[in-house]
């Protein structure tokens, strides 16, 4: 297993360490502006940052899902017909089969 892995370590290291040289060239060592930005990046950026506002609406359902699942779980609130179901509880002593009819 850890042989399998050594190459695969080995290439992510060399890669990264490329990435990071060609992103070391002077050009992009200025800031980039953009007052010579065209329409088309404001679109994307437009486009873009509504795409990621949308994500926040799954992520407040699961996140307050989970919240209301783990505060049930800490707090163990039983409704009042589970408090009436649980005093009257059937027990079954046998099975019995069920008479088919013909």
């Amino acid at each position: 297993m850890l042989r399998e892995r050594k190459p695969w370590g080995a290439g992510l290291m060399i890669g990264l360490i490329m990435l990071i040289t060609m992103m070391a060239t002077p050009a992009f060592a200025r800031s980039p502006s953009l007052k010579d930005a065209g329409v088309a990046l404001w679109i994307f950026i437009i486009i873009g940052t509504v795409i990621v506002l949308l994500q926040l609406i799954p992520a407040a359902i699961l996140f307050f899902s989970f919240v209301g699942t783990s505060s049930n779980m800490v707090f163990k609130r039983k409704k009042e017909g589970e408090k009436a179901a649980a005093g009257e509880k059937a027990v079954l002593t046998r099975i019995e089969p069920a008479p088919v009819k013909k």
